[in-house]
């Protein structure tokens, strides 16, 4: 069971250690790193213990950096770089934004397969995936689904531009990866990033005018997420509903939930395709939690039905938000934990019966990684 939480948030990264040998378990703050900088991702590759953090500086473009050592020192890589663009060519969104060649945010950053210990992924503002096969001392655009041209009828959607932040490595194979872009659908490559196709057939965009609402280009999947012990399932938080797969992302059923299908987070349980976690919130202009609750569904049973968790959660006045990387699972399927705009920080190890509050005044919360 993860011991350690890693919290990525505007103002800097926060590890929180768990205390040992206390009957119940407390959290806190073990070490900083980067304060006042807005640490966009975190990632702890569970291969080899490395951490990775992608920094936002605005003007000064986008910075990533990694650690050996636990956290204890960082050191500067390479980050992911646009190629030149070619002389003359503009591209427009299907929103009529032009499109800039160059990283605006590092919106996801993934493990490899453990067959490719060097592997990484990385998803970006405008929609590029880019691979490095060396750790992060280099990456190279995937040209491949950059060029494709379904990709200029992307858009953005919460961002101004469209945005890659699910990708999924399936355990089974490391050449067969899906991504989620916002609003760009799911996209899947089974031969590394040679070719790629689209799988969000089935998902329901109900901002589009209604000849063009299951048009699987222009979908709008929050988080794309995949069961490690039955990888034929994902799960999306999609912008207007939940969806799920059970044949590998071939087609997706939609699945309403109460109080509300609107959210920006989702995990599953890593061994039970049928259990997965949301956090809710009013859509679409609201966006605040449920009569102004923070609270965690729970399905059990594949989204037949839901179970609304709450104990040890705000309950007055709470308008926290919870961002799409800001809730995570570990590898027993126990312990969660949860952070949100408004700096709380919740654990539980009983799948969400029970929650703890290990931070009230964090900076706002933007990704959480147990590690």
């Amino acid at each position: 069971m993860s011991d350690r939480l890693l919290v990525a948030t505007r103002k800097g990264l926060f590890t929180f250690a768990r205390a040992k040998g206390r009957k119940r378990p407390r959290w806190s703050v073990a070490k900083t790193a980067f304060l006042a900088d807005p640490v966009s991702v975190v990632l702890a590759d569970p291969r080899d213990g490395r951490l990775y953090v992608a920094i936002g500086h605005g003007h000064f473009g986008v910075k990533l950096h990694r650690s050996t050592d636990k956290g204890k020192t960082w050191q500067p890589i390479a980050a992911p770089a646009y190629p030149p663009k070619p002389d003359g060519q503009e591209e427009k969104d299907l929103n009529g934004k032009v499109i800039p060649w160059n990283t605006e945010l590092v919106w996801a950053l993934e493990a490899g397969h453990a067959s490719e210990p060097k592997v990484l992924w990385c998803g970006t503002l405008p929609g590029g995936l880019f691979r490095s096969t060396d750790g992060g001392e280099s990456w190279k655009l995937v040209e491949s689904l950059w060029n494709h041209p379904k990709r200029r009828e992307w858009m953005g959607g919460g961002a101004e531009l469209p945005g890659l932040h699910s990708v999924c490595v399936d355990p089974r194979d490391g050449k067969r990866v899906a991504v989620g872009v916002s609003c760009g659908g799911v996209w899947m490559t089974e031969d590394g990033g040679t070719n790629w196709a689209q799988r969000a057939q089935g998902m329901r965009a109900a901002y589009m005018p209604p000849d063009r609402q299951y048009d699987p280009h222009v979908q709008d999947p929050h988080l794309v997420v995949q069961c490690p012990a039955a990888p034929e399932v994902f799960w999306a938080q999609h912008h207007n509903g939940i969806f799920r797969t059970t044949d590998g992302a071939q087609s997706w059923t939609e699945i309403v939930a109460k109080p509300s299908s609107f959210g920006f987070a989702v995990a599953v349980h890593p061994q039970d395709p049928d259990t997965a976690w949301f956090v809710p919130g009013v859509s679409d202009e609201e966006r605040i939690p449920p009569s102004g609750k923070v609270i965690v569904t729970r399905t059990r049973n594949g989204g037949k039905s839901f179970q609304t968790l709450r104990n040890g959660l705000p309950q007055h006045h709470a308008y926290d938000l919870t961002y799409r990387h800001a809730l995570d699972i570990d590898e027993t399927g126990d312990r969660l934990a949860f952070g949100s705009t408004t700096g709380g920080l919740w654990v539980t190890e009983d799948q969400g019966d029970h929650w703890e509050t290990v931070g009230e005044h964090l900076p706002p919360v933007y990704a959480v990684r147990f590690a």
